[in-house]
């Protein structure tokens, strides 16, 4: 029975997995490096349930009852004894990772499971870090956690039945709809969805078309909800590049190379939401109504 969770990062992901599992009645300690990055994320958690409140999908005893199934913790050794599940929603980073879960593997207890929400890094790598390998898997929440139903249920080399039917149950009780992939760079969600966002920065890069009407084309012809340029805003123009690098270093096709203008951008700064700033402006409003100036075509 999986009844304790910790959730490592209380960023974007991390939050968002511990809200969902919150509010689906489990006991989460939300682990950070800072007590500041904690406080925030439990902000983030309580914008979100009142958010629900308002369209009147969630009482205010729900939201009290989920506040309080989470306990915020800044050392890793304090929150993860008596884990059951340990789920890392860390940066997008292999040492890192690699590093993390090191740690989980000396700290926590024999039984319990070691999830990674990473959405591109090789399960079996991450696993090779730790003396449990058979108990790795990797649990790929998508953005925004509490609303996107789906999870990529990832099994390693080494990942035990035990272990994926254990999380993929698990996943159906936070109402989520778990699919099962295997181990490949980009599992599912990304080696399909990347390769359409570079193809998207290639044609602004090319001067095919300018930032909104690309979008357009994808939102009206192919009914998409977001366009692809607006989407890699969203989620992040580092972590496009981070994914489409791992891609490109694990299956060595020039297709996954990152285009060069995503490069530029991200050592510009110029990240999407995020930093205020990517292929829109996000200066006055968080929503892609106005194209950043870099893109504005001249008159």
């Amino acid at each position: 029975m999986i009844k304790n969770i910790v959730v490592i990062g209380a960023g974007t992901m991390g939050n968002g997995i511990a809200h969902t599992f919150a509010q689906s009645g489990f006991k989460v300690n939300l682990v950070d490096v800072s007590q500041e990055a904690l406080d925030k994320g439990l902000k983030t958690i309580t914008t979100n349930l009142d958010r629900i409140i308002a369209k009147g999908n969630l009482t205010e005893e729900q939201k009290a009852e989920t506040l309080g199934n989470i306990t915020t913790f800044t050392a890793l050794n304090d929150a993860v004894g008596t884990a059951d599940l340990i789920v890392e929603a860390a940066t997008e980073n292999m040492d890192l990772k690699l590093k993390i879960f090191g740690q989980m593997d000396q700290l926590a207890p024999a039984g319990c499971i070691l999830a990674t929400n990473t959405s591109s890094i090789s399960i079996t790598k991450i696993a090779a870090a730790t003396k449990r390998a058979d108990k790795v898997i990797g649990m790929h929440f998508m953005n925004p956690v509490p609303i996107m139903k789906l999870v990529e249920i990832i099994k390693g080399y080494s990942t035990s039945k035990e272990t994926f039917d254990a999380i993929y149950e698990m996943s159906k009780t936070l109402g989520k709809v778990p699919v099962e992939v295997n181990d490949y760079p980009g599992f599912v969600a990304n080696r399909i969805l990347m390769p359409m966002i570079n193809e998207s920065i290639e044609t602004l890069y090319n001067g095919v078309a300018g930032v909104e009407e690309i979008d357009t084309v994808m939102k009206l012809g192919m009914a998409h909800p977001m366009g692809p340029l607006q989407l890699a805003d969203f989620i992040g123009l580092d972590v496009c590049l981070a994914i489409l690098n791992v891609m490109y270093d694990g299956f060595k096709n020039p297709k996954y190379a990152p285009n060069p203008l995503l490069v530029n951008m991200v050592m510009a700064g110029k990240l999407g939401v995020k930093s205020g700033e990517g292929f829109y402006d996000y200066s006055e409003s968080k929503k892609a109504e106005k194209v950043s100036k870099m893109f504005l075509k001249s008159s």
